[in-house]
């Protein structure tokens, strides 16, 4: 991915592009062609969690009942986008942990491909299920081409430097992102946009059978929010990338997913189409606030919709 440049450097190559979307619209490259592409035929589901169960330890701080993970039960197909919604600590990220083996479930057994993830090894699992964390990123200044390349790890970890396979997959990678004229920038050069799409770079490097994103368009403005849900319907559609989105955004998840997994203190409270679960009266009682769901005029998904209502005083406070 040759010498490192800055920003500064890259800007004569890059005026010519400068009002085109980031996203590429050309046929996205698969990452690691050589593994055939998952289609619903092949497994019917890529992840299966059946009666999970888990709770964090008591401790002297808590005064409340630790959090716990009660009885949870749903499918991820092959192909599928599925999202994880919910309020601050009903379980969103401790799903994540639990999918990735940072915590082992107290009760019930969680699948890929129909292999218990507890017998999986930690380099075996890494090679099926690739996560694309929040905010998180390495704190020496790799370049983007750097980045992605360690997403080959898991596929040779005794190997301390790069194959002309792990370069064909990288660049695929960064190609399938539009990442791949950043491949040289510094990531601290970034903008916050650009660092999201170098990152699930990095995961597809893995060549996951299961992609997943903790909150990918937290901290974006509206331009690479749009990215982002566009960046992952493509990586589906054209990929046949299978997906788990956990997202605060309704709409987000209401736009992109097939199904959607809403969590509340720990317990599946719906799991379905978009157009099931973002319902008025059970988004009320899961968030515990008014709200109308509407449908988008351009894509007919829904739409959600705070219903605020001022008091008099503050409405007097306004004028």
């Amino acid at each position: 991915m040759g010498r490192r440049k800055t920003r500064a450097q890259m800007e004569p190559s890059r005026r010519g592009a400068a009002n085109a979307c980031r996203v590429v619209e050309r046929p996205l490259p698969h990452p690691g062609a050589s593994q055939p592409r998952l289609k619903q035929a092949d497994t019917l589901m890529l992840a299966e969690f059946r009666g999970v169960g888990f709770a964090y330890p008591a401790s002297a701080e808590r005064r409340t009942r630790p959090f716990a993970i009660e009885e949870l039960s749903f499918d991820i197909a092959a192909g599928e986008i599925v999202g994880v919604i919910g309020p601050n600590s009903s379980g969103k990220t401790t799903l994540i942990r639990l999918l990735t083996r940072v915590l082992e479930p107290g009760s019930g057994e969680i699948r890929l491909e129909g292999v218990p993830v507890r017998r999986l090894s930690r380099v075996d699992l890494a090679r099926r299920v690739a996560v694309v964390p929040q905010g998180i990123l390495p704190q020496f200044p790799f370049t983007v081409g750097e980045l992605v390349l360690m997403g080959r790890y898991p596929h040779d970890p005794g190997r301390y430097f790069e194959s002309p396979r792990d370069r064909t997959v990288a660049r695929e990678a960064m190609e399938a992102t539009g990442v791949l004229e950043l491949a040289d920038l510094p990531l601290d050069d970034l903008s916050g946009g650009e660092r999201q799409r170098a990152v699930i770079a990095r995961a597809l490097a893995q060549e996951p059978r299961l992609l997943v994103l903790d909150e990918p368009t937290a901290h974006l403005d509206l331009r690479y929010q749009v990215e982002a849900a566009t960046l992952l319907r493509r990586l589906n559609r054209e990929l046949g990338m299978s997906v788990l989105l956990v997202s605060h955004d309704l709409n987000l998840a209401a736009e992109v997913c097939d199904r959607l997994l809403l969590l509340n203190a720990g317990r599946a409270a719906a799991i379905g189409s978009p157009e099931t679960v973002l319902d008025d009266a059970l988004l009320a009682a899961v968030f515990g606030c008014e709200v109308v769901v509407d449908k988008s005029e351009t894509t007919r998904r829904p739409i959600v919709r705070l219903t605020w209502r001022p008091d008099k005083k503050e409405v007097g406070e306004t004028r």
